[in-house]
């Protein structure tokens, strides 16, 4: 198995390739893509374009919208493809606002027009759309896509594997992962070292593996390639990285975040974050574990650089996407109610060093990642030739 990406060639991007994998062969489908902007009338006579600052929305328009007017469509025996632009939430997995708007200008509405007239829906936005889709996927009985900060480097990588093997090598590390009992995650900072135990006690493990084929209404996360938990309980210490030089220690109690620590840098954001913790306590709640299971170079961007193999990803906030129990109306604003994932990653949290990550699982321990790379288990499960 090469685990270094550099060493790894990529096929060509291909729309076509791409969504034939993820979605299966069309039936007359209806398509849409949807984009996020901070005044979505901005797409009216697709405006927007002018905007240099929204280069995910461009390719939304170009690869996606444009790719369907190209002759995508006939390829996949889709039909539409339209357009259309929704508020810029403001946070990750913030439900979204009703209203849209169409290229000619006219207000929509999501549920009434889109949602319940598409059979795919891909969202290219800035914002990550997985957990509000994902419940309206579940209502409106539509599957999609969601594809948050897309970037040069996503399409080219990401975007351009074999997602039938990307979703055979995570269901080999799901099988290995899942009825573990608990999960120990060591973190190094300023010389200390503290661990962070997740208790999972047996519960399946899920995974993101870019999959969103013909029977059941569903969304795909692209790039995918994860296996994940919603932990029962988590306890212990974890370090959090809040800006370049900013970095605070995050105290946990059955589940929940109850305080953050000054380490180094601007003790204002730490001080910020005890009084939001305070005036809305879900906002701690830890409420995913996962862990990447491809081999990718680093994008800049959270949806794809957690999904590669060696990183771990914590994440606060809603999970009812995931199968969880934390759901909007649990917090006191609906600002608060995100999904926020907390990556570790080499090139993201270099001041925070990985010793080990750990696996409990029937009374045995298995090491799953050193140093940021994925441990002889880990490479031996992926590489073995047929599932666990």
């Amino acid at each position: 198995m090469i685990t270094d990406a550099s060493k790894r060639s990529f096929e060509p991007f291909s729309l076509t390739r791409l969504l034939k994998t993820s979605f299966g062969g069309g039936n007359g489908e209806r398509v849409c893509v949807l984009i996020d902007l901070p005044n979505p009338a901005d797409i009216k006579n697709f405006a927007f374009l002018k905007d240099e600052s929204l280069s995910i929305q461009n390719y939304g328009y170009e690869v996606f919208y444009k790719g369907f007017q190209a002759g995508a469509l006939e390829v996949m025996n889709w039909k539409g493809g339209e357009l259309f632009a929704y508020k810029e939430t403001g946070g990750s997995n913030l439900d979204m606002e009703d209203i849209c708007f169409d290229p000619e200008g006219h207000e929509l509405s999501l549920d009434h027009d889109i949602y319940s007239k598409y059979d795919i829906i891909l969202v290219v936005s800035t914002f990550s759309a997985t957990a509000p889709l994902t419940a309206k996927c579940k209502e409106f009985g539509f599957r999609g896509a969601t594809l948050h900060g897309l970037n040069q480097i996503i399409l080219d990588t990401g975007l351009a594997v074999d997602y039938v093997s990307v979703s055979d090598d995570s269901e080999k590390m799901r099988l290995a992962l899942t009825q573990a009992d608990y999960f120990e995650v060591d973190f190094e900072v300023e010389g200390s070292t503290y661990t962070l135990k997740l208790t999972t006690n047996g519960q399946e493990a899920q995974k993101s593996h870019g999959l969103c084929l013909p029977g059941n209404p569903d969304v795909a996360n692209l790039p995918a390639g994860e296996v994940y938990f919603v932990p029962e309980s988590v306890d212990g210490v974890f370090p959090f990285k809040y800006a370049e030089e900013t970095i605070g220690l995050l105290h946990v109690k059955e589940g929940k975040i109850f305080k953050s620590q000054f380490v180094y840098g601007d003790y204002s954001l730490i001080k910020d974050h005890n009084e939001r913790l305070e005036e809305d306590p879900m906002i701690g709640v830890i409420g995913e574990l996962g862990f990447g299971t491809q081999v990718l170079p680093f994008s800049g961007r959270d949806i794809q650089d957690e999904k590669i193999l060696g990183t771990v990803h914590i994440a606060t906030g809603r999970d009812d996407h995931l199968g969880g129990h934390i759901t909007p109306d649990l917090f006191k604003e609906h600002k608060n109610a995100s999904h926020d994932d907390v990556l570790y990653a080499p090139h993201k949290t270099p001041e925070i060093r990985l010793p080990e990550v750990r696996m409990i699982k029937d009374g045995k321990t298995e090491v799953l990642i050193r140093k940021y790379k994925p441990s002889s288990f880990v490479i031996d499960t992926i590489e073995s030739k047929q599932l666990v």
